[in-house]
């Protein structure tokens, strides 16, 4: 009965880090509590948390347990070679991350400069695929998603997934595109009311929807400078 109830306290224990991360983010975390939730189990006498506790004072802290070698980790108590490989995985990929830049960011100043981006990837589609580009508040393209895909002739777009997309990638506007299968890109109007309930959604939420094009053949219309939007 003892055991039992130690081991619904280690339980309880593991899920301490884990349920604080989903509430407050993994900042919020100290180094036991992120390396707990790597090791995710611990001992038979002693919950993740503490082997994590155990592991970083036996190594010295964090600095070194990222020095330490494969051979090192294992000869620590509670740590396998399965998790002794799963740290120095988790280790490499925080040093390639630091190591590694930001790529040049496509920036949107005009439509032309979308449907360059987007022309190819439309042009020869059979069916209607509506596209949104994420933007910063620089216009730098951060993000683009299919939001949908539709029959020959039409696409159906809610301005709840697409405001969503939008609001997850911390976007300050929007650029939508659609496709006509047709090559012919004159907008339908079934396009301009749904450009026009888009931009008052936006307006509601603070991100701007920049331009909708319609793309064809090699050919496209920016609903912007038709004056739709």
């Amino acid at each position: 009965m003892e055991q039992r109830s130690f081991r619904i306290r280690e339980m309880q224990t593991e899920e301490r880090p884990r349920e604080r991360m989903q509430r407050h983010g993994s900042s919020a975390l100290s180094h036991a509590e992120l390396l707990a939730i790597l090791l995710r189990t611990g001992t038979k006498d002693e919950s993740s948390i503490h082997l994590a506790q155990r592991i970083l004072t036996e190594c010295g802290g964090l600095r070194r347990l990222a020095e330490s070698q494969w051979d090192e980790l294992t000869h620590i108590r509670g740590i396998g070679p399965a998790k002794a490989l799963l740290l120095q995985a988790s280790i490499e990929l925080g040093r390639r991350v630091a190591r590694s830049q930001l790529p040049d960011m496509v920036k949107i100043t005009c439509p032309q400069d979308a449907a360059s981006l987007l022309m190819e990837e439309l042009r020869h589609l059979k069916e209607e695929h509506f596209v949104c580009l994420f933007l910063n508040t620089k216009n730098q393209v951060i993000g683009r998603q299919t939001l949908s895909i539709g029959s020959l002739n039409a696409s159906i777009v809610h301005p709840r997934e697409l405001f969503r997309a939008a609001i997850r990638r911390s976007s300050a506007s929007i650029l939508c595109a659609h496709n006509h299968p047709s090559g012919d890109p004159t907008p339908s109007p079934e396009d301009i009311a749904l450009t026009k309930r888009l931009a008052e959604a936006g307006e509601l939420l603070g991100i701007e929807l920049l331009d909708h094009l319609v793309i064809g053949d090699n050919r496209y219309i920016s609903l912007k400078e038709t004056g739709c939007l």
